[in-house]
């Protein structure tokens, strides 16, 4: 699903051990990224690449330095990204919330209400979701860092829904139950500090 009308002029195919994921940009910066749950072989990634962004037919150094930190990413390391996002077409709202989740640290978790409060809508839980549902920059923007206040798994739009959430989740550390609920949600600490310092 295309989630970001901003027309992309490159892009760059990356292998993780769950597919080949797609990573889209523009000369602003990144546009879509397209996890790689949902294509088995580098040629699925081509034809996704090919159908959802086809004035991309070759790669920058922007896409393919994203795509080599995103292997990396999909192999375990431990890694953070910083690299420009193209938010255009987005509300003022929903770039507040993107910006602000995209710096939730690496196996850290907030709810939805917690990323409300933080960008000044502490009503907005709903609102968060909204725009979780359009991020089409996941892990640069990591949504899945984002769960209900009890630690439950809510939506997730990639391939694969919830329990590609869960999968990365487990793969940055986190502990779930038996039946998928986050245990010992950690992150609220970040929240205020980041919202504090803002």
């Amino acid at each position: 699903m295309k989630k970001n009308h901003v027309t992309a002029i490159a892009r760059s195919i990356y292998q993780a051990p769950c597919g080949f994921g797609v990573l889209a940009a523009n000369e602003n910066g990144l546009v879509a990224h397209h996890l790689p749950f949902g294509s088995a072989c580098a040629g699925d990634a081509l034809e996704l690449a090919a159908a959802l962004h086809p004035e991309a037919t070759k790669e920058s150094a922007l896409t393919r330095d994203a795509a080599a930190l995103m292997a990396r990413y999909f192999a375990g390391e431990k890694v953070s990204f910083d690299f420009p996002l193209e938010l255009e077409g987005f509300t003022p709202f929903q770039v507040a919330v993107y910006r602000f989740v995209a710096k939730i640290p690496y196996g850290k978790v907030l709810s939805y209400l917690e990323v409300a409060a933080a960008c000044g809508s502490p009503k907005g839980a709903r609102a968060v979701g909204g725009a979780m549902a359009r991020n089409a920059l996941p892990i640069l923007i990591p949504c899945h860092r984002v769960v209900g206040a009890s630690g439950v798994m809510t939506g997730f739009t990639a391939p694969g829904g919830v329990a590609s959430k869960r999968e990365l989740l487990a793969m940055e550390g986190a502990v779930l139950s038996d039946t998928g609920v986050l245990q010992g949600r950690c992150g609220g600490g970040f929240a205020q500090a980041f919202h504090g310092g803002d």
